[in-house]
């Protein structure tokens, strides 16, 4: 008994301590397991926290003082973010006033989750799922840009909102379909359309190439979605990381001629809303916060430092489709951009969301962690100022010790994934 205390007292203390490290860019493969190891932390916390209360517990019977103190050391930490995670945010009382959930229709909440977190997540009905949708051509090619749509049960009515939603992956890693059916099986069963993009990544096309896939996206649904319920009114651009600084740019820039390609630029790109999940806001401070400009006094490129064996063995035939073995400048911003802040800073400020922020901006939801390694959270948090002092609805949620993509791993268990959903279906249904 008194093994058994020590090793579920020191796994608690252990992995809750990982919660506190904080990991500094540029990530090599002992910061990118790290980085793993963290985000898997954040995501059972609840379970180490009952290993160290049964550590502590089987340490108090067996007369162990040292699993007893570890085991409740390590729950108390485990216990703590749970709550500080889990904790109602005043954010949308601020943005919509303290009457905001009585706006939400009634039949839109029964759907919703009803607590910021559960022990498991209830599984959400069977959804209508397409694969593979073309929703553009290349001109004088056959290279088809396509798309995953996910659309209410039937016998579900739609609510007429559509999700535009852009991956996340550095502007050159990822693809569609990435950790991302639990949240859009949901929102689909609600009532909600989801449009999955799969857009084009460096070095097939640079940034400008990015921001007019993600237009065009917006294009498509306006002009498609009312055949699958979508009204064109109710279409919100989202996305995570990479895909949360496309949508946050090209919900702020409708009508900017330097930011819109031809093929659209007659068409009404305004959107509802914009969701950001951890996407970096302004481009300078990202190359700051990810210490770009020492890469190169290091000897280093960002293709030096491959992702961690750990992913190939988790993600298994997906390493590949999902481009993690790809080099060539993964994140950096000067090939992406023709140069550094100091060289190109016209272009930096161009590309970068908060630049635009003007009256008139759509609503926005930005989510965050504190502990952010790769999008910096005080960029966020100037962007939802500025947002503010604009008289633009704006809600900002900065989850602490969280790691960038926090909200992806283990959703069914994880508090911070779950309060996540929690947020969004609420934006979403207020938009209604």
């Amino acid at each position: 008994m008194k093994t058994i205390a020590r090793l579920l007292a020191f796994l608690s203390v252990a992995a809750s301590s990982l919660l506190y490290v904080r990991i500094r860019a540029p990530i090599n493969p002992l910061r990118g397991s790290l980085w793993i190891l963290r985000l898997l932390a954040e995501a059972v916390t609840p379970f180490l926290a009952l290993s160290g209360a049964v550590g502590a517990g089987l340490g108090l019977l067996a007369r162990s003082p040292m699993a007893a103190l570890t085991g409740m050391l390590g729950a108390v930490a485990a216990v703590r973010d749970v709550r500080r995670v889990t904790a109602p945010h005043p954010g949308f009382a601020q943005a919509f006033g303290v009457a905001w959930e009585r706006a939400i229709a009634p039949e839109q909440q029964t759907g919703m989750l009803q607590r910021r977190w559960t022990w498991h997540l209830p599984a959400a009905p069977e959804v209508r799922w397409q694969q593979d949708m073309p929703f553009w051509t290349l001109p004088d090619t056959d290279r088809r840009l396509l798309c995953d749509l996910w659309q209410p049960p039937r016998g579900v009515a739609p609510s007429g909102l559509a999700l535009v939603y852009l991956h996340g992956g550095a502007w050159s890693l990822l693809d569609k379909d990435f950790f991302t059916r639990p949240l859009f099986r949901h929102l689909a069963a609600q009532g909600h359309v989801v449009m999955d993009v799969a857009y084009r990544l460096y070095s097939e096309t640079d940034m400008l190439g990015m921001v007019a896939d993600a237009k065009r996206a917006i294009a498509w649904m306006k002009a498609q979605g009312p055949a699958h319920g979508v009204n064109p009114e109710r279409v919100v651009v989202a996305g995570g990381s990479a895909g949360g600084y496309l949508a946050l740019l090209a919900a702020y820039t409708p009508r900017e001629d330097a930011l819109t390609p031809e093929d659209v630029g007659e068409t009404d790109l305004s959107v509802r809303a914009a969701i950001s999940c951890y996407g970096p806001t302004d481009l300078r401070a990202y190359y700051d916060h990810t210490r770009q400009s020492i890469w190169g006094h290091l000897g280093q490129t960002p293709e030096d430092h491959p992702p961690s064996p750990m992913l190939r063995r988790l993600l298994g035939t997906s390493y590949e489709r999902l481009g993690l073995g790809k080099t060539g400048g993964v994140g950096a911003m000067e090939p992406l951009l023709g140069g550094t802040p100091e060289t190109v800073p016209e272009r930096y400020a161009l590309f970068s969301p908060s630049t635009h922020v003007q009256p008139g901006c759509p609503p926005t939801l930005l989510i965050q962690g504190k502990d952010d390694v790769i999008a910096p959270v005080t960029a966020t948090n100037l962007l939802f100022e500025q947002l503010v002092a604009a008289g633009v609805p704006a809600v900002n949620i900065v989850f602490p010790h969280a790691e960038h993509g926090f909200d992806l791993v283990l959703p069914r268990w994880s508090p911070a994934a779950q309060t996540v959903l929690y947020y969004e279906e609420r934006f979403l249904a207020l938009l209604l």
